[in-house]
């Protein structure tokens, strides 16, 4: 089995170092923004094979001049939104592992470590700092903004990862260090679950305006919002609860209809639904986490190492 695992993993590693050099040579021409680009490059790094056939059918130019009507599919915006937080929270959830897992402490503790600077990563500097621009530079207001999404989306995220990360690694035992290459198949593994998982949450927050999609960057290299999903992005997250919102939604998204109710009524309904959203959004998240949880001390232990 051992030698079975071995074969799987070297053709693994081999399939990701080709995946890699052809995404971060080949996105170099393709008119996305930069923070994009390496989200794109880092996620192929974790899911090898399939981020790149990701990359592929849901950001490369088909031809030029096509990109912006190319990735104006909500699927594809969805990708954008999804890589972008696996990109982020990824990296922060590999170096706490890389750093917990020498100690062999409780697999809580390592889960714990985990979420937390995996979504402190992902937060402030994958989603706060690179998406200022949103926020009108403020990187405060950006923090603010970005806060709600990015703890949605890493819910998914970390739930679909320790289902498979904690049993396996328990399993490995001492091969599941970052001295062993079966340590980083693991997580490839687990991270590429974790996207599938977190999808469904990144399509709700798009849907809502929560969190942007891919982007078109014109000649003179400024991004253009190009689906809803993005151009309400910054509508939603700077709402202030009045009846503005209402009024710039329908502006942005160009579903503006004739209605019988006066525009403080519609304020107040929108803002009622999207605080029914946001909380429908937490819940599950939650529960995904949850089960992502029952799963790992089911089919692991929580508190072995």
């Amino acid at each position: 089995m051992n030698t079975v695992l071995d074969g799987i993993m070297v053709l693994w590693f081999a399939e990701v170092a080709a995946s890699v050099v052809f995404v971060a040579i080949d996105i170099l021409r393709t008119p996305e923004s930069p923070v994009l680009k390496w989200g794109f490059v880092v996620v192929v790094l974790f899911t090898g094979p399939i981020g790149l056939v990701l990359y592929v059918l849901s950001c490369r130019e088909p031809l030029p001049g096509f990109h912006a009507d190319y990735v104006r599919a909500r699927w594809r915006q969805v990708v954008g939104s999804t890589m972008h937080c696996v990109a982020g929270d990824g990296i922060g959830i590999l170096v706490a592992a890389a750093v917990l897992a020498p100690l062999r402490l409780p697999a809580w503790v390592d889960v714990l470590g985990e979420y937390g600077l995996g979504f402190l990563f992902g937060w402030t500097i994958f989603q706060a700092l690179f998406m200022r621009d949103m926020a009108g530079g403020n990187y405060a207001l950006s923090l603010r903004m970005t806060f709600l999404p990015e703890f949605v989306s890493m819910n998914g995220l970390m739930g679909g990862m320790i289902a498979l990360s904690v049993p396996w690694r328990q399993a490995a035992g001492m091969l599941a260090t970052p001295t062993h290459p079966q340590f980083w198949f693991i997580f490839s593994m687990s991270l590429t679950l974790g996207f599938a998982v977190t999808y469904p949450l990144n399509w709700w927050l798009v849907s809502a305006g929560l969190k942007h999609g891919m982007m078109t960057i014109h000649p003179d290299g400024k991004p253009v919002p190009i689906a809803a999903g993005l151009a309400l992005a910054g509508v939603a997250l700077r709402t202030n609860g009045n009846g503005s919102a209402n009024a710039r939604h329908n502006a942005v998204s160009g579903l503006s209809r004739v209605s019988k109710k006066s525009p403080a009524d519609q304020g107040r309904t929108t803002v009622k639904a999207a605080r029914i959203d946001k909380t429908w959004m937490i819940i599950v998240s939650l529960a995904l986490l949850s089960l992502g949880v029952f799963i790992a001390g089911t089919y692991g232990s929580l508190t072995g190492p």
